[in-house]
């Protein structure tokens, strides 16, 4: 059997099992969404979200790319970040990175991928930002596990320095902004950061609002 083919039989067993737990699964979750999390994840195909997270569709709202980028020139990202905030009105934000991630590794590295260069530059940038500590360990693996914290924890600033997130924050008090990284080694995540709505920024990141 071609291997697509499987994942269209495992969807008819899916469906199955959520119908002979409740009829009206399906129903009920066409009504709407009304989801309390953002989730900026990696594109990485062994972190999907709802499985690390034990949550069900519809309790997440769900922004995945490479190495988990906030880019302020993105606006896939900026669309899927402004919807959550204005529209939906979630509570919390999640970036979440995992250790092992294919995108720092390269950006670590001075290999010529092509157009993927443009992306990971970001990552050098942090590696920038942080080069006295990361030049300071000697071991290869924790120099990359650490490497993957500071994005993570960069992009989490980064979201913070956004118009949405700012506007938000004065009015309504929401969302927090968390920073993760999954261990693929052990299934855990590592809670890392969290930014309240009382969090001070750097003045020159700053709005006024009217």
């Amino acid at each position: 059997m071609e291997s697509y083919k499987k994942l269209l039989l495992a969807n008819k067993a899916w469906v199955k099992d959520k119908l002979s737990v409740r009829e009206d699964y399906f129903l009920r979750m066409a009504e709407d969404q009304t989801p309390e999390f953002l989730w900026i994840g990696c594109s990485d195909s062994r972190v999907p979200a709802e499985d690390v997270t034990g949550t069900e569709p519809g309790e997440l709202f769900v922004h995945r790319n490479i190495a988990n980028q906030i880019i302020h020139t993105d606006f896939n990202m900026l669309s899927v970040l402004q919807y959550a905030v204005e529209v939906l009105k979630v509570k919390h934000i999640i970036v979440c990175g995992h250790y092992g991630c294919g995108g720092v590794k390269n950006a670590l590295s001075h290999k010529h991928l092509g157009l993927i260069n443009k992306w990971l530059r970001n990552i050098k940038d942090v590696y920038r930002l942080h080069q006295h500590e990361l030049d300071g360990i000697a071991d290869g693996d924790r120099r990359f596990r650490r490497l993957v914290e500071l994005n993570v924890q960069e992009q989490v600033w980064k979201l913070a320095e956004t118009s949405f997130v700012q506007h938000a924050w004065k009015d309504e008090q929401r969302p927090y902004i968390h920073g993760w990284v999954y261990d693929l080694h052990t299934g855990y995540l590592n809670d890392l950061l969290l930014l309240s709505p009382d969090t001070n920024i750097e003045d020159i990141y700053k709005f006024d609002f009217d």
